[in-house]
């Protein structure tokens, strides 16, 4: 991979930056919310992180921006922000330990299968429509959760299993995808 000054200063990834420097900031606003206004504050700051990431990519794509530096820095400014976020809820909710199980597992089903495919010359390419989905569906329900610390148990709990769902599904379509790829190389 060969990088270009110019592709450090790219709107795209200058909004992968911005969505890195918001995860402290959202640390620390949520876990030293006093008030329902400063819960309110870091779901807003989730949020935001959100739109940047949609932002990023509908920009990189439609005004030819895509740079190697992009495909590596937002994926993980968005598991960053991910983990901070269901790290930061585990405070509040004990259940939350099952979507952090959830989403360890996936992401590393997924970092080893792309590391064993890329040692073949494969590689998957980009994220696909249901972990777009589930990226969506995870941002709207932590989010509520964030902004909402005070709802009632099984709402939370709903929230928690709807994002679980969106997580599994997401974890077995990759599943399928992956061993597609691998039946391919073996041919």
């Amino acid at each position: 991979m060969k990088l270009q000054t110019k592709d450090f200063l790219t709107l795209p990834n200058i909004l992968s930056y911005v969505r890195l420097l918001l995860i402290p900031v959202f640390m620390v606003q949520y876990l030293t919310a006093t008030g329902i206004g400063d819960y309110y504050i870091a779901g807003i700051i989730i949020v935001f992180s959100g739109l940047t990431d949609l932002l990023d990519g509908y920009i990189a794509r439609k005004f030819n921006q895509i740079t190697e530096l992009g495909k590596l820095l937002d994926p993980i400014a968005d598991k960053l922000t991910q983990i901070a976020v269901i790290i930061c809820l585990f405070v509040h909710y004990k259940k939350m330990w099952i979507i952090i199980a959830l989403f360890v597992a996936k992401e590393l089903f997924m970092a080893v299968n792309d590391f064993l495919l890329y040692r073949q010359g494969k590689k998957l390419d980009g994220a696909k429509w249901f972990g777009k989905v589930s990226t969506a569906v995870f941002y709207a329900c932590m989010t509520f959760l964030v902004a909402f610390p005070s709802i009632q148990a099984t709402t939370a709990n709903s929230l928690m299993l709807i994002t679980g769902f969106f997580l599994t599904l997401s974890f077995v379509l990759y599943g399928r995808e992956f061993f597609t790829m691998y039946q391919k190389s073996s041919k």
